[in-house]
This record gives structure tokens, C-alpha cells and sequence, in this order.
């Protein structure tokens, strides 16, 4: 048998290179099934909590306090999605307001290009023509997608509920598994990377849908005082949007401006959606963010950034959201296997303050005497108790 650490370095690294390849070609030819898989696993971790309430203190049954967990979820995702539903449907019925607003701004756009450029109202026209021929032929293939995208997205909701009420099922089962799989040395390791683990997970979602809760009122208060339509709507969606490090503010402050475009006369009203985006983005990044979602695992900016943008070209819109959880749990794992500490280094934060350095390996200390004390009861006899 071959030793790895023998081989030159120049092997073992192209040897890793191509681990890495296969398991990216894995995971784009299988997202179909890891995809929900993994919305399923942070979703049950972070039900885990109202399940053992359920079973503990309201003595439920395994399989009901599960199965109210997951329709508690799904009731919640319903009425996210029935409420923008709701808001979308009455943005269409307001088209003809929003085609005169438009309208208006086109005129006052065409006579500003003519000005400037001098390129004649006729020339825009034919312009304007040509490229709305364009989106005329791409139209049929533009509906195709947005039903596959519906059903696509119905079919997900379906998958994570089963995935989950199976996970929390059979999550001890699971656990004894993983415990198993590795040799029992590393037995404290692996339940100290479960534990830690599923803390992280637990109070990454919590902040963030505590973080987001916060942004949408400030946004939708914003927006209302502005006297923006759909100011709720627009506020709750780039409150979402916001969840995509450092695109996802971006992209809510584009599609607001966007939709204050189409629905009010005064430009001016863009640049006061901007200039408050901005302040309650200030005030998130550098307030709500360290003290709500911060976590004892901190992962620098360029390892967040590569990893949403290779979790958006992997799988997608779910890779964006998956990134920051799984990069989490990986420093953890990193962090405690010898030949990958240096990459768990990499993922690390140096500017971490002593304050944070010290209390993590405090509760790094509390952890071993707690299971120390764990397993010398369970290695006492039952006699000498």
C-alpha cells in the first residue's frame, strides 16, 4: 500500500486538484437531490430546538412533535410565498399607472440623449424597435423557463420537507453513525464537530432571520416615510436579498429603484431610496451583523466572497444561500484534522480581538471537562454509583 505522504508534492497536490474537480462535477450532476438535502439538514437543525420542546415537554410522540415542526416551517414558507404572490399580482394590475410613469421618464430620458448625444427621437425609436423584436422571439422560451422555475421551486419545498422530517426521525440513528464511521480515538473530535456544528447552524439562522426581520422594518419604514408604493413589499424583498453577502445589497437597491421608477414621478425619490439603503446597509454591516449573526467561527471576507460566487456557479441561486453555513462547518472540521489546519487558517479571521480568542478557548476548555466527566460516568460501574 502506497503512503500519501511519501508522494512528492507536486502529485499529492494534483491528486487533490482532481478530488476537488470530481467532487464539483458531483454536485452540479447530482444538485437535484443535494440541493434539498442540504436546505433540509440546516432546516432541521434549526427546528431541532421545537422538536425536543414537542417530545420533551409536551411528551408528543417522535414522529407527530417531527411532523409539527416541519408543517409549522412549511406554514411559515407558505406565507411567505403566498404574501409576494399577493403583493406581484397587485403590481400587475397597476401596469397601465406604471406605463405612464414610464412613459414619462422615456420622453424625459429621449429629450436628455438628444441633448447630449445628439442622436435624434427617431433614431431611439428604431432603436428601441429592434430590441424589443428581440425580446418578442425570446419570449416563448422566457415563459417556458418561468414554469419550469415554479414547478422547479414547488418540487424543492416538497423534497426539504420529507428530507427533514426524515432527518429529525432518524437524526440519533444519524449521529451514532457518523460516531461510528471514524475510529474510536477520534471519537471526541467527532462529537465535539457535531456539537459545535449544529450550535453554529442553530445561531447562524437565528441571527440572520432575526438580522433580516430588523432590515425589513427599517427598509419598509424608509420606503413608507419616502412615500414609495409597495413600500412593505419592496422592504421585506431586499431585506431578503440582503442575505447574499455583499451582492445581495446591490441587487435590493437596484430592483427598488427600479420598481420607485415605474411607479413615481419624482426622480428624486431614487436617489432618497439609495442614499437610506446605503445608511441601513451601514448600520447592518457594522452593527447588527457582529452582534446578532457573529458567530464564534469567523470567516474572512475573500473566503465568504469566493465561496458565494462558487456556490452561485455550482448550483445557483441555493448555492449563494448554502455558502456561509457550509464554509462554517468546514473551518470547524478543518480546525481539528492536523493535515487541514493550515486551511482552516485560511478560512480564519485574523482580526478576531483577544477578547473573542480568549473566550472561545474557554468554552473550548468547558467542552472537554464536560465530556471528560460524560464519558468517566459511563465508565463507572453501575455498582460503585
Amino acid at each position: 500500500m502506497i503512503d500519501f505522504k511519501l508522494l512528492p508534492f507536486y502529485i499529492q497536490f494534483t491528486l487533490k486538484l482532481l478530488m476537488i474537480f470530481l467532487l464539483c462535477v458531483f454536485l452540479i450532476n447530482g444538485q437535484t437531490l443535494f440541493v434539498p438535502l442540504a436546505f433540509a439538514i440546516l432546516l432541521s437543525i434549526l427546528l431541532l430546538p421545537v422538536t425536543n420542546f414537542l417530545e420533551n415537554k409536551a411528551s408528543l410522540p417522535k414522529s407527530i412533535a417531527n411532523l409539527v415542526s416541519i408543517m409549522f416551517a412549511l406554514g411559515i414558507i407558505v406565507g411567505i410565498i403566498y404574501f409576494f404572490s399577493q403583493q406581484i399580482a397587485t403590481f400587475l394590475n397597476d401596469i397601465p399607472s406604471i406605463r405612464a410613469h414610464l412613459n414619462e421618464h422615456y420622453r424625459t430620458l429621449q429629450h436628455w440623449i438628444q441633448q447630449r448625444f445628439d442622436i435624434t427621437a427617431k433614431q431611439q425609436t428604431v432603436m428601441i424597435a429592434n430590441a424589443t423584436a428581440e425580446v418578442k422571439t425570446s419570449g416563448t422560451e422566457m415563459i417556458g423557463e418561468t414554469f419550469f422555475t415554479i414547478t422547479h421551486t414547488i418540487f424543492y419545498i416538497i423534497m426539504v420537507a420529507i428530507y427533514s422530517f426524515l432527518i429529525l426521525h432518524y437524526r440519533h440513528m444519524i449521529r451514532k453513525f457518523l460516531i461510528a464511521l471514524f475510529n474510536k480515538a477520534h471519537e471526541p473530535q467527532i462529537i465535539e464537530v457535531l456539537q459545535e456544528s449544529k450550535g453554529i447552524v442553530q445561531k447562524y439562522m437565528l441571527g440572520l432571520i432575526l438580522e433580516m426581520g430588523i432590515v425589513a422594518v427599517a427598509n419598509s419604514a424608509i420606503l413608507l416615510l419616502i412615500g414609495v408604493k409597495y413600500a412593505v413589499f419592496l422592504g421585506i424583498f431586499s431585506a431578503i436579498l440582503n442575505i447574499i453577502p455583499y451582492v445581495g445589497i446591490l441587487a435590493g437597491i437596484i430592483f427598488t429603484s427600479l420598481v420607485t421608477l415605474t411607479t413615481s414621478p419624482h426622480l428624486s425619490d431614487i436617489v432618497y431610496v439609495i442614499i437610506s439603503f446605503e445608511v441601513v446597509h451601514f448600520i447592518d454591516s457594522n452593527f447588527l451583523m457582529p452582534r446578532i449573526v457573529g458567530s464564534r467561527v469567523k470567516i474572512n471576507a475573500l473566503v465568504t466572497i469566493i465561496g458565494v460566487v462558487l456556490g452561485g456557479t455550482l448550483v445557483g441561486l441555493s448555492g449563494i444561500f448554502l455558502a456561509l453555513p457550509t464554509i462554517a462547518i468546514l473551518k470547524i472540521i478543518f480546525d481539528r484534522i492536523e493535515d487541514l489546519k493550515p486551511w482552516g487558517m485560511l478560512m480564519g479571521d485574523d482580526t478576531e480581538s483577544k477578547k473573542g480568542r480568549l473566550l472561545r478557548q474557554l468554552e473550548k476548555i468547558r467542552l472537554r471537562r464536560k465530556k471528560t466527566l460524560i464519558t468517566t460516568v459511563e465508565n463507572t460501574p453501575s455498582d460503585s454509583i
